[in-house]
């Protein structure tokens, strides 16, 4: 398939679609992206999404959808998900995470490991009235 690939997918909101979106995910792997970057940008991926619906969408309606969209290119994956929740200073809030995260609670480590995964992250917020979630790791 020539590059760029670029792909997108709509799923509900709900932490039920995670497995749609880890296997959609899976369908778009490349024999030349090395394997331990595509796990990395997985993983990214599933940590994004299921914060877009536990805090983005949370008290927000069921029906509400999540875009996300996944660009190969020859030495870099782009994945964007985009929410309509509240917009926020993703960096700020990444600085003011403590080091010493309780490794036992049941989350607060997602944005450091997106930002550790990362060599680009930004959280945006677009005149559709959505927050895009960009995530780019190069190879």
């Amino acid at each position: 398939m020539p590059l760029p690939q670029i792909t997108q997918l709509q799923v509900p909101s709900s932490l039920d679609s995670l497995a749609k979106v880890l296997s959609w995910f899976d369908q778009l792997y490349q024999s030349f992206i090395p394997k331990s970057v595509w796990l990395r940008c997985q993983l990214a991926l599933a940590e994004g999404f299921t914060n877009a619906v536990r805090h983005a969408h949370q008290g927000l309606s069921s029906d509400l959808q999540i875009d996300l969209e996944v660009t190969i290119l020859d030495r870099q994956i782009e994945i964007r998900i985009w929410d309509f929740g509240a917009p926020f200073d993703l960096m700020k809030y990444i600085k003011d995470i403590p080091m010493d995260i309780d490794h036992h609670s049941g989350g607060g480590r997602g944005l450091k490991l997106m930002r550790d995964i990362a060599d680009y992250l930004s959280y945006d917020h677009g005149e559709d009235g959505r927050n895009c979630l960009l995530i780019i790791k190069q190879f």
